[in-house]
């Protein structure tokens, strides 16, 4: 009889499939030995020999290909070994790896956005059927009591005690509950609670932000409800979709929740090195129009949209205006939710082309502009404030902590929806439809592109037209009309959106980030545009034609799937029909990339589940066989990594020397910035001379290094950890603060460079190197070749001391920060892939 562990479970009493292989083996063993007993033929003891074989096999793997399945009398195929351990229903995948577990709940989800990012609404139902043991100790024991006495059926209660020799008291059966005398030990199963740590995950799991922490707020009716920012990272929308929940059994897996695992901490992605959360839909849109110059406020609404933030310390800032009544505007009290130490300058999404020179106050106000903590200008769109690299949100976790970013991130959505439920929103037909005189240059242009189109088939006809590398005649002509219609759609999008005011809803939804694109607007006013099948357009179906309403061999812009209608003006039937085709594809691509891709990222992830860093900082496998010298090269976390620009690729030789070379044999030399003493130190010195020539040697060598062998390609923007121009931009304003800013009270430039240089040796990448490792005294050279060059380009002695003119306090201040933030760039050794349920 085999083992229990692979019994395969039927729900019903009979013998099992193996048992009965292993009889039919055993009883042909039987009789193969009695035929050589007693020396029958040679073909005889063969046959015996390939049935015993065959039993053997199919007790293995009864789906061999070529050889017949063994089955039952009723002709049921015997389920073999193989076929109880492999597949995802299998012992492994099914029973080991991944199984039903107790402590869960699943149902459909819903969004809330008066929740905290952190928080996940529960049922109460299900509230009352999670527990949590919590152990009685003489600070809890008189709470534990009052649950005790709620019982298994009141919310909040409990269900169970569990005494110290494991017996269980069910409390349901129990009559006056209030009677029990609560031991210090026993532990009472109470019901969940709020602010309970649950694991909340939504399938497929495809990255470490599928399963994250939350905590539990009970709720009424029967959904999981989370906050919409939060939906990104799950990649869920709420047409149906469920979730799962786990609640959390132990102290120490509530601490692992709360520390490693809660939602604030996972709103940065080590692979894309930006946040995986933001604003979304009508927040983004609120916030959009409520950081609008042209949004007013008066004292009431302003006390009641405050009255939702539980951080208000019931202040109010100075009215924006005083006279004729006080008024606040909206970047005012979004202000309010920012830390002091945040500044920023970004892009918003309204800035154009010809909007990208503006000044920062301009009329458009296109640039979003923070200091210290207060919005100045800009309106706060998607690009500032969804989930890009740079945005709001990327610089308040990185700077502020993850604490502050969920509450920035939580607290903006309850102000900003409040204003929304008093100012209103809605969307309309007149909202897209366009005036005559902009219909009329639709048509315009889209008759030209037509009439280009038909020139181009005659040119190709006639054999003049040019043909492009690598195609034929018919090639070149397909790619050029298509070039030319698909042209002719943004064409008329262009002209249809620039018909639409300002204040139009859907320009609204589109320039906020919240809904929509411009494609979209171009669709639906203009002209919905050429439909593609397979990269090209619309190929014949028919004898020479692509539907009967064509004549054969129509080679024009409507025969081959332009549609020339837009949305609002209704679609012509064979219009339908291109449109349907090229819809198709997408749908049909959709399913077949699913499971593609699902399957190639499983086997990735099988084939990299072993993979860690180890103390010595070596990325090595199972077998400890080393697969890189360092993790990512250059051993860093890539939670901290930021797109920054090397200045000092930028700079020409002029500017290169205008800005870190001291020369100290000029008259002008050190005026304003250096005291007369140090000058006069210099001077005469000839050690601090060839400190300071060292200094720009090593510049010089330096910028000839990153242009030539780092990034000969010339590309400025790299990846490095410590964003040292938000660093110097905050100890400038640490001098600001200071009242003793005189030349007299910043270092000299020779202890500049003692200090810098004292710096990056302490950045030690790699530990512990052992004398005379080559190797990996190579790597940690090579690891920190571009952050040394960006340290010493932003910490040079001249730079410092002429442009920034930081004190000693706020220079000795920009060290510790430097040092600091290298401190936690690096990566942590252990197991980076956490997911092993594949």
């Amino acid at each position: 009889m085999p083992c229990r562990a692979i019994w395969y479970c039927v729900l019903r009493r009979q013998e099992d499939d193996v048992t009965s292989k292993l009889g039919d083996i055993i009883k042909v063993n039987n009789m193969l030995k009695t035929q050589v007993e007693n020396g029958a033929g040679e073909h005889i003891i063969y046959d015996f020999v390939k049935l015993l074989q065959y039993h053997i096999f199919t007790l293995c793997d009864n789906t061999i290909v070529g050889i017949p399945q063994a089955c039952t009398k009723s002709k049921r195929p015997l389920k073999s070994i193989r076929e109880r351990l492999k597949s995802k229903e299998g012992r492994l995948r099914g029973t080991l790896m991944g199984k039903r577990v107790d402590f869960c709940a699943r149902s459909v989800i819903g969004g809330d956005p008066n929740l905290d990012t952190e928080q996940v609404g529960v049922p109460r139902s299900v509230a009352l059927n999670l527990t949590f043991p919590e152990r009685v100790t003489p600070l809890n024991a008189n709470w534990l009591k009052e649950l005790v006495t709620n019982g298994p059926t009141n919310w909040p209660g409990a269900r169970y005690i569990i005494r110290d020799d494991g017996s269980r008291i069910d409390l349901r059966y129990v009559g006056k509950r209030e009677d029990i005398d609560l031991q210090f030990g026993w532990r009472v199963e109470r019901h969940m609670l709020d602010g309970d740590y649950v694991i909340f995950n939504r399938q497929p799991s495809l990255h470490k932000m599928s399963m994250m922490g939350h905590r539990a707020k009970v709720m009424p009716f029967s959904t999981l409800r989370f906050n919409l920012a939060v939906t990104s990272p799950y990649n869920a929308d709420f047409d149906g979709d469920e979730m799962n929940l786990h609640l959390a059994q132990s102290q120490e897996t509530r601490a692992e929740i709360k520390h490693m695992m809660l939602n604030p901490r996972q709103v940065v992605s080590p692979q894309g090195n930006k946040p995986v959360m933001g604003v979304v839909q009508d927040s983004l849109l609120a916030t959009a129009k409520y950081t609008k110059r042209d949004t007013y406020m008066e004292k009431d609404l302003c006390m009641n949209i405050l009255m939702w933030l539980p951080v208000w310390d019931g202040q109010l800032p100075i009215p924006a205006i005083i006279k004729p009544k006080m008024l606040w505007t909206g970047k005012q009290i979004l202000s309010m939710l920012l830390p002091k130490t945040l500044s920023m300058k970004r892009d918003a999404a309204i800035a154009s082309k010809n909007k990208k020179d503006e000044p920062d106050f301009a009329a458009s106000d296109c640039k979003v502009l923070i200091v210290n903590g207060e919005l100045l200008s800009g309106i706060v769109c998607k690009r500032t404030i969804g989930s890009s690299g740079g945005s709001l949100l990327h610089l308040v976790w990185l700077d502020s902590g993850p604490e502050w970013c969920r509450n920035v991130l939580s607290y903006i959505q309850k102000m900003v929806n409040q204003w929304l439920t008093h100012n209103g929103f809605s969307c309309g037909v007149a909202d897209i439809i366009a005036n005559d005189q902009t219909l009329l240059s639709v048509e315009k242009t889209l008759k030209q592109a037509k009439k280009e189109v038909r020139a181009l088939l005659a040119d190709a006809q006639r054999g003049k037209l040019e043909t492009q590398p690598g195609k034929t005649m018919y090639q070149s002509f397909e790619a050029k009309a298509n070039q030319r219609l698909n042209s002719a759609r943004e064409d008329a999008g262009n002209i249809g959106a620039s018909s639409l005011d300002e204040r139009n809803n859907i320009i609204s939804m589109v320039n906020a980030g919240s809904k929509g694109s411009p494609l979209n607007i171009a669709q639906i006013v203009a002209c919905v545009g050429q439909q593609n099948v397979e990269g090209a357009r619309i190929r014949y179906g028919f004898n020479e034609r692509t539907l009967p309403h064509f004549t054969k061999d129509d080679y024009g812009a409507e025969a081959r799937g332009f549609v020339e209608n837009s949305y609002l003006a209704g679609l012509t039937p064979q219009e339908v029909w291109m449109h349907a085709m090229g819809g198709r594809e997408g749908v049909i691509d959709t399913a077949c990339k699913t499971s593609e891709t699902g399957y190639i990222q499983r086997r990735l992830v099988k084939s990299m589940e072993t993979l860690k860093v180890a103390y010595d900082g070596t990325a090595r496998n199972a077998c400890n066989d080393i697969i890189q010298f360092l993790y990512g090269e250059d051993g860093m976390d890539g939670l901290w990594i930021e797109d920054q620009t090397l200045e000092i690729m930028t700079y020409d030789n002029r500017k290169l020397e205008n800005t870190f070379q001291h020369k100290y044999t000029d008259a002008d030399y050190g005026l304003g910035w250096l005291p007369t003493r140090v000058l006069e130190q210099i001077k005469v010195n000839s050690d601090y001379q060839q400190l300071l020539d060292a200094e720009w040697e090593r510049l010089k060598t330096i910028k000839q290094q990153i242009c030539s062998e780092v990034y000969p390609d010339g590309e400025t923007k790299q990846h490095i950890p410590i964003n040292i121009a938000r660093l110097l931009d905050r100890a400038r304003n640490r001098v600001a603060d200071e009242d003793g800013t005189e030349a007299q009270d910043r270092y000299s430039p020779m202890e500049i460079v003692y200090k810098v240089e004292n710096l990056l040796r302490q950045l030690e990448v790699t530990r512990a190197i052992a004398e005379g490792d080559t190797i990996g005294r190579e790597v940690e050279d090579n690891a920190k070749i571009v952050l040394n060059a960006h340290l010493r380009c932003a910490l040079a002695s001249r730079k410092i001391l002429e442009k920034e003119k930081l004190s000693k306090q706020s220079f000795d201040w920009l060290i510790g920060e430097v040092k600091q933030k290298f401190m936690k760039s690096l990566v942590h050794p252990g197991f980076q892939q956490a997911q092993n349920d594949y």
